[in-house]
């Protein structure tokens, strides 16, 4: 009898332990405390199983303000690395998470002083499917690496407005238009509205939310656009004098069309409106307006 509780205790264990595992995976940025409480309410249990994790090499324990997180740091991964020196390449590469990391970088992180060793390392890692190569819009013709089953940020990446490091001004216009037809349409909806003006006013306010849905079910876009991504395209035609944006108490987002008194200042018609590294962007250094792609294939 004994013997049979112990057994369903362990599995009971054990299952816990992969719950958390995959609960940590879902969440590559890391998991707090709270989260563990939620799934594991037993505080002496719960530390029992996080601190064989620990030492099993499962997680990286780090604070973010006050919180204590745990981060996934899959061990069979680590074991894939042929040296000490692999393995601190993994971990530095690791560290940087989704935003990647220079080769210079990891150079002066590992003090490996030659060159040659570190790429030899990381073709090594790459072969392995260990880590990748990506390369940032801020500077396409240099490397970045990062962790293989990540997806980069979309710092790095620029996100929806970009395909192959190519801005992508026409997905972008067709965008603009959809939410101002939308928009425009709303307005026109309650112009016979017989509720009063402040009222109809109000009526032709939309969230970004209904904004999105609109999107998405017209299926114009190839990718997968978030709320952030409309409140950019709708915050552009607001800067065009086209849209008013206004908030609810709740601090939500909510537009409306409108007549424009004036054209469009010229920043917005150009790739600088949309582009998501312009706050980097200055007279010296890798992000200059002399040397934007962008900007000569805009002028051409």
């Amino acid at each position: 009898m004994e013997v049979k509780e112990q057994n369903v205790n362990t599995t009971t264990q054990h299952n816990l332990e992969q719950k958390i595992i995959s609960l940590a995976r879902e969440r590559p940025k890391g998991i707090s405390d709270k989260d563990l409480a939620a799934e594991i309410p037993d505080s002496i249990k719960r530390a029992q199983i996080i601190n064989k994790l620990l030492s099993q090499g499962y997680f990286d324990l780090f604070k973010q303000g006050s919180l204590l997180y745990y981060r996934f740091k899959d061990p069979t991964k680590l074991a894939k690395c042929a040296d000490n020196e692999e393995k601190r390449v993994y971990e530095i590469i690791e560290e940087a998470g989704n935003k990647g990391i220079w080769m210079r970088d990891i150079r002066f992180k590992t003090n490996l002083i030659h060159t040659q060793q570190l790429q030899k390392i990381l073709k090594s890692l790459e072969t392995k499917k260990l880590i990748k190569v990506i390369k940032p819009v801020s500077a396409g013709k240099k490397k970045m690496y990062m962790l293989y089953n990540l997806e980069a940020d979309e710092s790095v990446t620029g996100g929806a407005w970009y395909q192959d490091q190519d801005f992508e001004t026409e997905f972008v216009d067709v965008l603009n238009q959809q939410c101002y037809r939308f928009l425009e349409q709303k307005k026109e909806k309650v112009k016979n509205c017989n509720t009063g003006p402040i009222a109809a006013r109000n009526m032709t306010f939309a969230s970004s939310e209904e904004v999105w849905k609109f999107i998405s079910d017209l299926g114009i876009s190839k990718v997968t656009l978030s709320i952030t991504n409309m409140e950019m395209i709708l915050n552009t035609l607001v800067y065009d004098g086209k849209v008013e944006r206004t908030f609810t108490g709740e601090g939500n987002n909510l537009y409306r069309a409108i007549q424009p008194l004036l054209n469009p200042p010229g920043l917005i018609r150009t790739p600088c409106g949309l582009c998501p590294v312009k706050k980097k962007c200055h007279d010296e250094g890798p992000i200059t307006p002399i040397k934007c792609q962008y900007i000569k294939d805009w002028l051409e």
